[in-house]
């Protein structure tokens, strides 16, 4: 199994920045991708950035605003010039070729205020 702990997260002001670390254990040889995603009260979880051994992701919503970085154990997502649309639970993913495929974080909350 693989753990992911994340940290960071918090309340800022429209237009400000907020950086989010991932860090994950356990079974880390089996991951391929890493990366965040977001759910907002009342709304589906959707992709914020994704890298994997081949590419990386952005929703378009965030592009040119956030900038997801990863070392072999950890993700970490730098959050710019946010917006009141970005206040979400956070969640750190990872993406492994084995059985179950896919581990979540607990989540960690952003809230920009306007």
């Amino acid at each position: 199994q693989v753990q992911l702990v994340e940290s960071g997260g918090g309340l800022v002001q429209s237009g400000g920045s907020l950086r989010l670390s991932c860090a994950a254990s356990g079974r880390v040889f089996v991951i391929y991708g890493m990366g965040w995603y977001r759910q907002a009260p009342g709304k589906q979880r959707e992709l914020v950035a994704l890298i994997t051994n081949d590419n990386t992701d952005y929703a378009d919503s965030v592009k040119g605003r956030f900038t997801v970085s990863r070392t072999t154990n950890t993700v970490d997502l730098q959050m710019n010039t946010l917006k009141p649309e970005d206040t979400a639970l956070y969640f750190c993913y990872a993406k492994g070729t084995g059985p179950p495929y896919e581990y979540w974080g607990q989540g960690t909350q952003v809230t920009v205020s306007s």
